[in-house]
């Protein structure tokens, strides 16, 4: 099997790491149509002295229709986020399983244009990459609200926030994707994580009305921090849920709480703990994932990828998946930009 990386920065190496450990006969290819960021280390430490081609033992190709034109049976579109929605036109062109990180596309012309390609080949080709989904903590917490241990929810909280320039250390935050407007950068599609297990746990919105903007002192062109009060149809209620995400927020806190009739629950994506709390016993349940390391998750949603390549899984996030987060976010931007609620049809 061949595989081709469109885009090498931390989370194309990280996707390559573990392809060489799952498919270690796989030959591997790249093209990058930039190439300022070093080879990393699985702790995006930077490795000094050495080129990304001979660290890896890659071919790297000087265009994008060079690589496609070696015929690659899978595709990494680990681009920068602007570029997504067209590299992965491109890529379907060769008749290539693709592995799309998120978000799919910055627009939902080029996302429906990517359905409609994979509709015509009478096969599903394509995945979105959404590692939470792959979460153990986050699993177990739509178990939990499935069995209304808590009764009726009431109140839903949300929040995502990092400092931006702590993400990358190898690199100036102001020059990264998550920092820069013309590569789609911002909280909104950068963070789009949140909108995708909203509706994983939640389904899809009602409503929603976005305050925000950029507010820091940060050199950067993009929104940092972004509040959206939401309404889901939950169980035939309308469920309030409040998201929060920040480029500012230190220490970083990524979280899900919930308040219901007959008590909370509080997740904690970073740590993986759930700390579930009944009012009538006044006791708790803690639910303790802490042993899973970041990579585990990511090494989880390859090994779905792999299997869905050999027609032995279903991607957990396909095209029509990723489209409806693609679309949550798409309506935050509208709100922001307006400064007026935004209605699902």
């Amino acid at each position: 099997m061949k595989a081709l990386f469109i885009g090498l920065g931390s989370i194309g190496q990280r996707h390559l790491r573990n392809l060489k450990i799952l498919l270690p006969d796989c030959e591997i290819i790249a093209y990058r149509s930039s190439k300022q960021v070093p080879v990393l280390d699985p702790d995006n430490n930077p490795i000094e002295n050495i080129s990304l081609s001979k660290f890896y033992n890659i071919k790297e190709y000087e265009t994008l229709d060079n690589a496609l034109s070696q015929k690659p049976e899978i595709v990494f579109v680990t681009n920068p986020s602007k570029m997504h929605g067209s590299t992965t036109i491109a890529a379907l062109q060769t008749d290539a399983y693709v592995f799309i990180e998120k978000p799919l596309s910055c627009d939902i012309n080029s996302a429906k244009t990517i359905l409609e390609i994979e509709n015509q080949s009478n096969k599903k080709r394509c995945f979105v990459g959404f590692q939470y989904r792959y979460n153990p903590t986050l699993i177990q917490l739509k178990k939990i609200l499935n069995q209304n241990i808590i009764g009726k929810i009431i109140n839903v909280q949300i929040a995502n926030g990092e400092y931006l320039p702590y993400w990358h250390p190898y690199e100036d935050y102001r020059k990264s994707y998550a920092a820069k407007k013309q590569l789609g950068g911002g909280a909104i599609l950068t963070q789009i994580h949140d909108f995708d297990y909203s509706i994983y746990l939640f389904g899809l919105p009602k409503s929603l009305y976005a305050i925000g903007g950029k507010l820091s002192n940060l050199n950067i062109d993009v929104e940092d921090c972004v509040n959206i009060s939401t309404i889901f149809n939950y169980k035939n209620s309308n469920l309030p849920v409040n998201i929060n995400l920040d480029y500012i927020s230190w220490p970083s806190r990524r979280y899900i709480k919930l308040y219901g009739e007959n008590g909370s629950i509080n997740c904690d994506l970073n740590s993986n703990k759930i700390n579930v709390m009944i009012r009538e016993t006044n006791k708790n349940k803690i639910y303790d994932f802490s042993s899973t390391k970041r990579n585990d998750v990511f090494f989880k949603e390859l090994s779905n990828f792999i299997s869905f390549v050999k027609g032995e899984e279903d991607p957990k996030v396909d095209i029509k998946e990723g489209i409806k987060s693609l679309e949550f976010a798409l309506a935050v931007k509208s709100s922001l930009a307006e400064g007026k609620p935004f209605f699902f049809t």
